[in-house]
């Protein structure tokens, strides 16, 4: 069997089995959830904001599914994600604050209305099968893609290739993957609708935008 066909058959029977087998996520409080969004929103809610070092695009949560945020906060709490001002967040969290944030950021998501922007690179083939191939996950615990900032994309998948974050499908993916693969399928899926979108910080008297 091809390499890409056996990564296909993986990404399938993952899906299986997420489908069986993941837990449901109780709904979240989405007005608790903005209240503690306020120490979330000093990064992620400026857009354009950047990760200082490595530099590269804090991403874009408005939207995102909450399932994959509850994920995501928890490996960052855990340590499988490395990131240390994250871990910082996350470790100060319990469960419930996580699902209220996560049901706050994820109280619009994206539908999959829109047909793909764009000639999609041979790679995103295997991409789409969790991620439909316009950037909108199939199922509540695959992340969005569609409209996130290249440059996260391409250090997200350069963080699974590498081992800065644990997860038992993405590597297989990753792995094979060159700088060039990675450059166009994050390019690619950054250019989707309907796009993620910052979460804008509330004014206050200490701030004088967004």
């Amino acid at each position: 069997m091809p390499p890409s066909s056996r990564l296909m058959l993986q990404a399938l029977l993952a899906t299986a089995a997420l489908g069986f087998y993941a837990p449901a996520h109780s709904a979240g409080d989405f007005a608790r959830g903005k209240e503690l969004s306020y120490t979330c929103l000093g990064c992620h809610g400026i857009p354009d904001y950047k990760n200082v070092y490595p530099t590269y695009s804090v991403p874009e949560l408005g939207g995102q599914h909450p399932g994959y945020i509850i994920a995501a906060l928890k490996e960052y709490k855990s340590g499988e994600r490395s990131h240390a001002t994250m871990h910082q967040q996350a470790a100060s969290l319990s469960d419930q604050d996580i699902e209220d944030i996560a049901a706050y950021f994820g109280s619009d998501t994206l539908k999959a209305t829109a047909a793909p922007v764009g000639e999609a690179p041979a790679q995103v083939a295997l991409c789409g099968s969790c991620h439909g191939k316009n950037g909108v996950g199939i199922t509540d615990d695959y992340p969005d893609l569609a409209g996130q900032h290249a440059d996260y994309l391409a250090r997200a998948l350069e963080e699974y290739k590498h081992g800065d974050r644990k997860n038992a499908i993405m590597p297989n993916f990753a792995n094979p993957l060159t700088e060039q693969d990675i450059r166009e399928i994050a390019a690619y899926f950054s250019k989707q609708n309907p796009p993620l979108h910052t979460v804008k910080r509330r004014v206050t008297f200490l701030s004088s935008s967004d």
